[in-house]
């Protein structure tokens, strides 16, 4: 896909573009703010494919923040970037066929957002010279595409939004200082999952807690599961799992109607009705991942020299509608340090 325009036709069409449509505007279907971005590509065009394993609020500004990053790289959609967007709905097959399908329609580069489509994406593309970022998995070598000490395996590279598991355990104790037992709800087959509860297991006896944890396999199971666990906890702690999150709204529900607050794992759970958190900001992890694409793409670096990366601006998220809902009081000096305080509770 990569066009190298020759300097004298490029030269030409300008002329000719400044003849014609000198009170042309900027293209309406851009949805990329431009602003203050500077075109450093020398008339290359590129198409990426970008494939998103679920549609729930953090993937979302998860390729928000990666499109948002490629422009300020002077990557910018709508000019001389394609981008095919294509999303799993949450099913491991179809991320195998988006991966095929971008493949198969040469595409520079594929991002995949959420350790299934990432792993779909490198498995297409290995024998291929197209390279593929990920972002948004909790522990690329668990997932087999990066090696113990972060560099890649392959043709591959990007972001981790690894759990400051810790910092949430800290958390939960500072307001909710009598509980006992932490539940976890989590997809069986994804491996972010169980890589983020081998952590909490590790160090929930450190700040007096249980674990009750539950299995699921699709979203369908969790109205069961959470009959199930709501009468086993003190508190749930969401994982950055693709399923639950999906099905957030059931989740806060059941938990709702049983008094057991829930504890999310970014932004956007808050948002939504989780009491708080100690998360990241997806649109930032975004962002990041796609100033690494920009390398790559702009021959500065090769995704196979490049070792993932993790955010460090995690912060304090609160939801005092929440708190006032389930009648949580949280120490005001601790409120004091979040980042943001949300007073309402979004529309799902």
């Amino acid at each position: 896909m990569k066009k190298r325009i020759l300097a004298i036709v490029f030269a030409a069409a300008m002329v000719l573009s400044t003849a014609a449509c000198s009170s042309s505007t900027s293209n309406s279907g851009s949805t990329t703010d431009t602003k203050e971005t500077t075109d450093t590509t020398d008339g290359t065009t590129y198409k990426i494919g970008i494939s998103q394993f679920a549609e729930h609020g953090s993937l979302d500004n998860c390729r928000e923040g990666f499109i948002q990053g490629l422009a300020e790289e002077g990557i910018v959609e709508g000019e001389n970037l394609e981008i095919v967007y294509q999303n799993a709905q949450a099913d491991t097959g179809t991320a195998g066929q988006i991966a095929d399908s971008f493949i198969s329609s040469g595409v520079d580069m594929i991002c995949g957002i959420a350790t299934p489509a990432a792993l779909s994406a490198y498995n297409a593309a290995m024998k291929t010279d197209i390279p593929v970022i990920f972002t948004a998995i909790t522990d690329p070598v668990m997932a087999g595409l990066a090696n113990e000490d972060g560099t890649p395996v392959g043709n591959v590279t990007g972001t981790s939004d690894k759990l400051p598991v810790e910092a949430q355990l800290e958390m939960i104790r500072k307001i909710l200082p009598d509980a006992k037992t932490i539940g976890i709800l989590y997809t069986t087959s994804e491996v972010n999952s169980e890589s983020a509860i081998k952590e909490y297991e590790a160090l929930a006896g450190k700040y007096g807690f249980e674990l009750e944890t539950v299995g699921i396999s699709t979203i369908a199971d969790i109205p069961l599961a959470m009959d199930n666990i709501v009468t086993k906890v003190d508190c749930i702690s969401n994982l950055t799992d693709n399923t639950v999150v999906q099905g957030l709204a059931t989740e806060i529900s059941k938990a709702t109607a049983a008094g057991v607050p829930v504890f999310g794992s970014e932004i956007e759970q808050v948002k939504n009705g989780c009491l708080a958190t100690v998360g990241l900001d997806y649109v930032s992890l975004g962002v990041q991942t796609g100033k690494m694409a920009a390398k790559v793409l702009k021959g500065e670096a090769k995704a196979s020299e490049m070792n993932y990366e993790t955010i460090s601006e995690c912060g304090l998220y609160l939801n005092t509608a929440v708190a006032d809902k389930l009648g949580v009081t949280v120490d005001d000096e601790y409120a004091s340090t979040a980042v943001e305080v949300f007073d309402t509770i979004a529309e799902q």
